[in-house]
């Protein structure tokens, strides 16, 4: 937003609408007049709680794509002092002690919750899942030896990671994350081909005009490029995507359909 504006000469004001886990902002968007002058940061919520049963708009009927701007990995970590040393060490342990082992993640019938649940499903493993406010609580709780596990968001672990204090396991991304090297893929892995990070995006009302969102995506493609913008992603543990427009909306449909069936096959509720 600073960037745009500094660039474009056009103010950019970021309204916080929390509430819901992000249904209230995200509905409240979908309301606003088509025109240009309002649009939405989403994140994977913004396709799972359609999923869910816990939001009525549609993520590809009801917005419309501007930008793919950022992600951010999912990485399952243990402590450091931990013995499971692969993600081959935990899955065995959870085969030898069915249910007795305890799994974390912050926001139930979130990504990170639906990582977890891939993972039992892919290594036919019985393990007990704990839901938390967030990832910090979480984390907490695998601190004190409450949890024997949990799936974290990145920017949420990395001190702690290149402190050696907690060890990562396995991420969902496609590749390597390049700061966390020695931490294999879930592909990799050969438990499962799933690939999932968490994204950050920007979207528009359904109905603003073609020449508007082309504008908007101009806008905000040229400042994710902008020299400082990288590193002060990488101070959040972001990383920098830049797909724009049908692309990024193909992105979202195809997250959305992922993430449907996972959850309509295992069964994943809220309340």
């Amino acid at each position: 937003a600073d960037q745009i504006g500094r660039t474009e000469g056009s103010t950019m004001v970021v309204e916080n609408r929390p509430g819901g886990g992000t249904v209230i902002g995200t509905e409240a968007a979908e309301r606003a007049e088509p025109d240009g002058r309002t649009v939405l940061l989403v994140a994977s919520s913004f396709v799972i709680n359609p999923a869910l049963k816990r939001a009525s708009y549609d993520p590809t009927k009801s917005f419309e794509p501007v930008c793919y701007l950022a992600a951010t990995p999912m990485v399952l970590v243990v402590l450091g002092s931990s013995p499971y040393r692969t993600l081959g060490d935990l899955i065995a342990a959870a085969r030898a002690k069915p249910g007795e082992l305890a799994f974390a993640s912050g926001g139930p019938g979130s990504s990170l919750h639906i990582a977890i649940e891939v993972l039992k499903r892919a290594a036919n493993i019985s393990v007990t899942y704990v839901p938390f406010g967030g990832t910090a609580p979480a984390v907490n709780a695998l601190m004190g030896n409450h949890v024997a596990a949990v799936w974290a968001d990145y920017p949420t672990v990395v001190s702690q990671l290149k402190a050696g204090t907690l060890r990562g396991l396995v991420t969902t991304s496609a590749a390597r994350v390049e700061t966390l090297p020695d931490v294999p893929t879930l592909g990799e892995t050969g438990v499962t081909k799933y690939e999932a990070d968490i994204f950050y995006g920007i979207v528009a009302p359904a109905k603003t005009p073609p020449d508007t969102l082309k504008e908007l995506s101009g806008w905000f493609s040229k400042a994710l490029k902008a020299p400082d913008t990288a590193p002060k992603l990488a101070q959040q543990g972001l990383f920098p995507v830049g797909t724009c427009g049908a692309e990024f909306g193909a992105y979202l449909r195809r997250q959305g359909d992922e993430y449907s069936r996972i959850i309509r096959e295992a069964n994943i509720t809220v309340k």
